[in-house]
């Protein structure tokens, strides 16, 4: 399939476009610029789930998400089907408040809210994250973490369709409650998701693991110590499309990303779509 979700967070603290589009004009612009490079879906959240977040009070992630919606929903690509809006999401007034906008995929990054999406008729996908995310990154810990997160979400994905859930995808949630190491793992197994059948959504774009890959990469050229800080958001674009590259390849049927043009390019690349 080989489709790319844009990322548009309508939030003021996001680890990677934190403050950008927290205006509702600036926040349709950018969606309007992703529909026009390709993204098949434009992905809409009013909360921050990056580490160390602090939660953002139900009725406030509501009033960011649902006009930027109903903008992006009368759009010509999503008014002919051609492109959809999902909901980003934890909570399910919220995914009721977007949905009811023109939202048609509750991206559930709490993976609890098969219910809603099955009630609504909805897409829905379920996300892997170990703890909260105020807490997830301290020292996460697992005994195999590809077949726990393979099991948690083949589970979750199972009970979706058996509630009437009509279009299911998994995300091992790469970045939520793992390390470095973790992520690596998961990423080099992507396949084992793949064969459960169920469509694979990946989202790796800007994250920290890649900074710290970066960084390792670039001290050997800068002599700069590999303990110092992860490369900045803005120099972790090239592996963020690497990795969709890989993702792609192995049969993954959506990647999230920021940079949505090199993103779909690298669809086109990997699936010759």
């Amino acid at each position: 399939m080989g489709m790319v979700m844009g990322v548009l967070n309508v939030t003021p603290d996001s680890f990677s476009d934190g403050g950008l589009f927290v205006d509702r004009a600036a926040a349709v612009g950018h969606g309007r610029r992703m529909l026009s490079e390709g993204a098949a879906i434009i992905d809409v959240g009013g909360e921050s789930t990056r580490p160390g977040a602090v939660p953002t009070e139900e009725e406030e992630e509501v009033a960011r998400v649902v006009s930027v919606i109903e903008e992006l929903a009368a759009e010509p690509a999503v008014a002919s089907g051609q492109a959809r809006i999902s909901i980003d999401t934890r909570r399910s007034t919220v995914a009721r408040a977007a949905v009811a906008a023109g939202a048609t995929i509750i991206n559930d990054v709490g993976a609890g809210l098969a219910g809603v999406a099955a009630e609504l008729g909805v897409g829905w996908v379920a996300m892997h994250m170990r703890g909260i995310p105020q807490t997830m990154q301290d020292q996460p810990a697992y005994d195999d973490v590809v077949a726990e997160v393979h099991h948690f979400l083949v589970e979750r994905a199972k009970q979706a369709t058996t509630a009437g859930v009509p279009e299911v995808w998994i995300d091992p949630g790469i970045g939520f409650g793992k390390t470095t190491t973790h992520n690596l793992l998961l990423m080099r197994n992507l396949d084992r998701l793949v064969c459960t059948g169920f469509s694979v959504l990946v989202g790796v774009s800007r994250k920290r693991f890649l900074g710290e890959i970066t960084g390792r990469s670039d001290s050997s050229a800068t002599h700069r110590a590999i303990d110092e800080e992860p490369a900045k958001v803005d120099d972790r674009r090239e592996a963020s499309v690497a990795l969709a590259t890989w993702s792609y390849q192995q049969g993954v049927a959506v990647v999230r990303a920021h940079d949505v043009r090199a993103t779909v390019r690298a669809a086109r690349l990997a699936v010759g779509r």
